[in-house]
């Protein structure tokens, strides 16, 4: 059955392909072999699926690659794009910078005109009770003359009346006379000596209160130039306060919880500025201490920003030139192609580029780690973590301190790792965050 099924198929596929041999010589004999129709339709059929094959294959791999091109292209804007945000940042944060550089430089200049403000008014205090000291002096004296003068007026009219009820014996009547006399020139003397000492004192009085009034003025003008330094005194804080205020709130922190923990763990010299007070009578403080203690609880209050600042894992870890080559979250993987979360950013650089810590805090891991390669983690205030890996050398110990910008270490390409780049990560509670966000609050002050 199958025989005459295979001749029936070589007799009509005889037409179109007839019955070819191919003769093989050799020296001593000569073959050959017989291709039936069938066997030949074989082949060409096999041939026919190998060549759609290769074409299939061909176009498949040509639009893999258009589609590898398109999304090289994507990846490329996307990449120039970024950059150019980056620069952005870059430029707000040298602007920042001027700016609170400036701001500093004008809260030196007030202080120093508060501190000299301060010494003239003291100064004009002391010169105020000594001219009230004397005033009152003068007043005394004046008093007790006019009370002598008045005495020796009611001497004289006693005199007087006795030398007139002596007067009416003629024996002693030139001798009365020459008394009253003599009597009359001592206290003709008196009353000028006093008239005179009254003159001098009335001109003291009057030179006096042209001094307190002029001491009085002196004290006004003062007070507007006051005024005039703590509005530039309470400018310079609201200026220097404003991008630490912003860089907490992009970094996701209470500015409230920031501040009480830096109280609680403050160890530094110098402490908070004591409030001024120019009193020890126990009387309420006047309008300038209370606008001078507020300036000096924000000026401690930006003391402390500062250093919460050095604290909080903000900024770049690298100060050479590099390029972002994979953010933070989901992406293919660049070994074996799956999509996984990249928990970091990778930052490419020149091999050896110094790493740098972006906060206080302690080393608490220094070594090599599957995947990380040569890893670097320190623990910092908090809450936060900071991971650095794929070093080519580190220089750093466990369990050593680190301050924000102290060199931890080099880049390089160890671990899983395809070239060599910096992997940085940011965690908060043990949980990876996105480490350009605090990349991003570093350029409102640093």
């Amino acid at each position: 059955m199958t025989g005459r099924i295979t001749y029936r198929l070589n007799a009509a596929l005889e037409r179109y392909l007839p019955e070819q041999r191919l003769f093989l010589r050799s020296d001593t004999e000569t073959r050959f072999i017989r291709l039936s129709p069938t066997t030949q339709a074989l082949t060409f059929a096999t041939g026919a699926l190998v060549i759609a094959w290769t074409i299939l294959a061909t176009a498949m791999l040509m639009m893999d690659s258009i589609g590898a091109g398109n999304a090289r292209e994507q990846t490329r804007r996307e990449q120039l794009a970024y950059e150019a945000r980056l620069n952005a940042l870059s430029a707000d944060r040298d602007s920042r910078t001027e700016e609170a550089a400036r701001a500093q430089q004008r809260f030196n200049v007030a202080l120093a005109q508060v501190s000299q403000m301060q010494s003239a008014l003291l100064a004009s205090e002391d010169r105020r009770e000594e001219l009230e000291t004397g005033i009152e002096v003068i007043q005394k004296t004046l008093q007790r003359a006019i009370h002598e003068r008045d005495a020796a007026r009611a001497d004289l009219a006693a005199t007087r009346a006795k030398l007139v009820a002596e007067a009416k014996a003629p024996n002693t009547r030139a001798g009365r006379i020459k008394d009253v006399e003599a009597t009359l020139d001592v206290l003709t003397r008196t009353l000028a000596a006093t008239a005179t000492q009254r003159d001098q004192i009335a001109a003291d009085a009057a030179e006096a209160k042209r001094q307190a009034d002029q001491i009085a003025l002196d004290k006004r003008l003062m007070e507007d130039r006051n005024n005039q330094i703590f509005d530039k005194l309470e400018q310079a804080v609201t200026v220097s306060m404003k991008p630490l205020d912003k860089m907490f709130r992009a970094a996701g922190l209470s500015t409230d919880k920031v501040l009480k923990e830096i109280r609680r763990g403050y160890s530094g010299q110098g402490g908070p500025l004591t409030p001024i007070t120019f009193t020890t009578k126990g009387e309420p403080p006047t309008a300038d201490e209370i606008r001078a203690n507020e300036i000096l609880a924000g000026l401690d209050k930006m003391n402390l920003y500062r250093l919460a600042a050095q604290k909080v894992p903000v900024g770049l870890p690298l100060k050479t030139s590099f390029r972002f080559t994979s953010p933070f979250g989901w992406r293919s993987d660049p070994i074996k192609g799956t999509k996984r979360f990249h928990e970091g950013l990778d930052m490419a650089g020149r091999y050896g580029s110094p790493i740098y810590a972006t906060a206080d805090g302690v080393v608490v891991r220094a070594g090599w780690s599957h995947g990380y390669g040569r890893l670097v983690v320190i623990r910092h205030a908090f809450g936060f973590s900071t991971r650095y890996g794929h070093m080519s050398q580190i220089r750093v110990k466990v369990g050593q301190r680190v301050s924000r910008g102290q060199r931890i270490g080099d880049m390089g390409n160890s671990g899983r790792s395809t070239g060599t780049h910096l992997h940085y990560e940011v965690r908060t509670a043990g949980k990876a965050v996105n480490p350009m966000t605090y990349i991003k609050a570093a350029a409102h002050v640093f």
